[in-house]
């Protein structure tokens, strides 16, 4: 079983994160958000309507249809691939 890091954020008897210092305020707020977001209800069905119909779904194919015409001919389709 994996028990790290524990509440305060420790992983082992010495201490805490090892973390660039000046990332030490950004994580703090993180967490501080991340505490307060999961218990919250409204935040919880959002994600998971976000897993159920975005996340890792197919992308789908653009016509790019102005391009299409600019080059004269081919039909220009376009795939999104970093959604």
């Amino acid at each position: 079983m994996y028990d790290l890091p524990d509440s305060r954020g420790h992983f082992g008897p010495y201490g805490g994160t090892f973390v660039s210092e000046t990332l030490v305020h950004a994580l703090d707020e993180l967490r501080d958000a991340y505490a307060r977001y999961q218990k919250d209800p409204d935040f919880d069905a959002e994600y998971r309507r976000e897993l159920k119909h975005f996340v890792g779904r197919p992308s789908p194919i653009y016509h790019a249809q102005r391009w299409s015409e600019t080059l004269g001919g081919a039909q220009i389709y376009l795939k999104r691939e970093d959604l």
